[in-house]
């Protein structure tokens, strides 16, 4: 118990001596905790990294903050506000709203000391969960009109400007076979994101956005 209390603010040690201010939510309990002589390990049947995320109430990682390693549909229990973000392993898919609602901010892994460093629209994190089937292959094809009709553009590289390439303004239906990936409602990567995971999308609520505007796209990758 004692050992379990000791762990459960804790993570990389470079960032717990950065972040004397920071103190320590509830955690998600993911796999066992041991202690090796002194060093901290992971008790896994296998060396696939454990996803983890940590959010921080403030600014620049400070105030409380909550470790998850897992899907969450309620994350308003613990914590208030969320102001930057860290993503230690694999990539998530953040919401604005309880039960993966609301706006969507796809984060891999990294440091984001604000909500604007993520594109957010506000400081509201209320549900996450993490991207699976991750893949090093991508492929996305995306057409003019819905149930893959129209022209069709076929894409393996992110696309900073699809206006520019497709000369077409909206997305109205999509395929994804290989890999996932974030339509952005403008270029530069700007504007709400949306997540699509391998799959087919035959209109383009499917992928929950409000209208067929799609201004650029770009891969999910895991880093």
């Amino acid at each position: 118990m004692q050992l379990d209390q000791e762990l459960t603010g804790l993570g990389p040690s470079k960032r717990r001596d950065a972040d004397k201010k920071s103190t320590p939510a509830r955690s998600c309990r993911g796999p066992e905790i041991i202690d090796l002589g002194g060093f901290t390990s992971r008790h896994l049947l296998n060396t696939t990294p454990v996803p983890q995320i940590v959010f921080y109430e403030d600014r620049d990682f400070q105030g409380r903050y909550y470790e998850c390693n897992s899907d969450c549909p309620e994350l308003n229990v613990h914590f208030s506000r969320c102001n930057s973000v860290r993503v230690e392993s694999r990539a998530w898919v953040l919401y604005e709203r309880p039960n993966y609602l609301g706006y969507q901010y796809i984060l891999s892994r990294g440091e984001y000391p604000d909500f604007q460093s993520w594109m957010g629209f506000n400081d509201s994190i209320r549900s996450c969960r993490i991207i699976r089937n991750t893949s090093s292959v991508f492929s996305i094809r995306v057409y003019e009109r819905p149930d893959f009709r129209g022209q069709m553009l076929e894409c393996t590289e992110d696309v900073k400007n699809l206006p520019e390439r497709w000369h077409l303004p909206e997305v109205h239906s999509a395929q994804v076979p290989e890999g996932n990936w974030v339509f952005h409602e403008l270029p530069n990567y700007r504007g709400r994101q949306y997540l699509l995971e391998r799959g087919q999308y035959r209109r383009f609520n499917e992928w929950a956005a409000m209208n067929p505007t799609v201004g650029s796209f770009r891969r999910v990758r895991d880093f």
